[in-house]
């Protein structure tokens, strides 16, 4: 049996990649897509566990080649993306491909397999408390955190294009309506 794709999109300090850690450890068959990126490894990373490791040449390659449902240069020479390849493949498996990408992104993979997939957005409660939440962690300076809030605010703008909205006041309550949206299409 085939699996099914679960997009989830947020701007930064959402809450997002917490709510997708924790629906990982439900039970439900999810399997993260393995993305592509010409940077190098870090650590202990490895081809085809963390990331497929491409030159840029390679990159640029497969992009020419149609290869990608979506890609990005962040940087110069520094891109990342979804290979079609890579995710059929786990569907196959009868995976159910979790992709955590950015908003467009997010609504490419969407376009490309329609009821086969379901897009998520993670909202926070306000732009302020997403200000809030992104101080607290201590981790980015004042310039950082504004450069976040911008993009949020432009991210946000993308949120009625998604499938499911999950606002994130509570996260335990979060969390349950995300498992609550993601079992129903399961098994649907």
């Amino acid at each position: 049996m085939n699996g099914k794709l679960i997009i989830f999109s947020a701007p930064s300090g959402s809450g997002k990649s917490t709510i997708i850690n924790y629906l990982m450890q439900q039970g439900l068959g999810l399997a993260f897509s393995i993305s592509a990126t010409s940077r190098p490894p870090r650590g202990t990373e490895q081809h085809g566990v963390e990331y497929f490791f491409l030159s840029p040449e390679e990159f640029r390659q497969r992009i020419a080649n149609g290869e990608f449902l979506e890609y990005e240069e962040v940087y110069p020479d520094r891109f990342y993306g979804t290979l079609k390849a890579q995710v059929e493949q786990q569907l196959e498996a009868g995976q159910h491909v979790v992709f955590d990408v950015d908003v467009v992104g997010g609504c490419n993979i969407k376009e490309f397999y329609g009821d086969r997939a379901l897009s998520l957005f993670i909202q926070p409660p306000s732009v302020e408390e997403l200000r809030r939440r992104l101080e607290g962690r201590g981790t980015d300076a004042p310039e950082i955190i504004q450069q976040r809030i911008d993009k949020a605010e432009y991210e946000l703008s993308f949120a009625p294009k998604f499938d499911k909205v999950v606002i994130n006041d509570d996260l335990e309550t979060a969390k349950a309506e995300a498992l609550t949206i993601i079992k129903e299409f399961i098994e649907t």
